[in-house]
């Protein structure tokens, strides 16, 4: 298990819809990639959740996580957190998801997994920092993301990949997180 902590309150991921990418089962991490029509469905269906009455919106800077959020969302203000980014494979960019390197260590000119294990927890941590306490923070951002949170939780490595466009809930029961998914209306 990590010895990173995500803070001692509920919150939201969820994986942005479908890429290009994705679809073709390229490893993108740092790459700039669009939506696919697929994804695009996915992102609106987002609309479809039964949401509490106040959420506070955060975004990875990545086009794919923002694009989610504008369609997921429409008409709420958002704000862009950069430790909510995709890992950097390095050498592993843009090649097929059968040649990926382990998670653990750090790819030739990419991102350590520990590394990007705390970037995380930093990120979560200040956004729901930045959240009242009556309001549940959301945040879209990627599969690596999902799984470093996971990683903080469990001492044994998450090798599922969270579905596009489905909220995880991170619940906060006052003494440990509790994974759940996020139920439609």
């Amino acid at each position: 298990m990590s010895n990173h902590q995500l803070p001692d309150r509920s919150f939201c991921l969820i994986r942005h819809g479908q890429t290009t990418a994705n679809e073709a089962e390229i490893m993108a991490g740092a790459t700039e990639v669009p939506l696919s029509p697929l994804g695009e469905e996915q992102a609106l269906g987002l609309r479809g959740f039964d949401w509490p009455a106040e959420i506070q919106l955060f975004s990875s800077p990545m086009g794919r996580a923002q694009t989610t959020c504008q369609l997921g969302f429409p008409g709420q203000a958002f704000a862009l957190h950069a430790g909510l980014r995709e890992r950097h494979w390095g050498i592993y960019e843009g090649a097929h998801l059968s040649t990926a390197p382990p998670r653990h260590g750090r790819p030739e000119g990419g991102e350590d997994w520990e590394e990007m294990i705390l970037r995380v927890a930093e990120a979560i941590t200040e956004c729901c920092a930045k959240t009242p306490n009556a309001v549940l923070p959301v945040m879209i951002c990627h599969s690596g993301v999902i799984r470093a949170a996971r990683a903080t939780l469990s001492d044994t490595p998450s090798t599922t990949r969270p579905a596009n466009g489905q909220p995880v809930l991170f619940r906060w029961d006052g003494t440990t997180h509790h994974e759940e998914p996020f139920n439609a209306r």
